[in-house]
């Protein structure tokens, strides 16, 4: 008998369609990964409402820091210098 899959919590993505991409993501980089099915309203379409993202056990680590790659960088604040446009 094959042994279940055991699932983690990786993170809850704001909606449906948000957490349809990043699972994508995650399964392009051979990380087994789904949504919550009790987050999915399959019926009505789909769902904005948040969305958990849960992983295999063992891929927890590198599947955030996939996703943590897709973040954009952070804007200087007004502390830091910017560059400047000048020459």
């Amino acid at each position: 008998m094959a042994k279940k899959e055991q699932w983690l919590l990786l993170t809850t993505a704001p909606d449906q369609l948000t957490a349809e991409i990043w699972k994508d993501i995650l399964v392009q980089n051979g990380i087994p990964a789904m949504i919550n099915p009790r987050d999915v309203i399959s019926f009505m379409g789909v769902s904005s409402l948040p969305c958990r993202i849960m992983v295999a056990y063992g891929y927890r680590q590198k599947s955030q820091e996939i996703l943590d790659s897709l973040k954009p960088a952070e804007e200087p604040t007004d502390d830091e210098e910017r560059p400047s446009n000048r020459t």
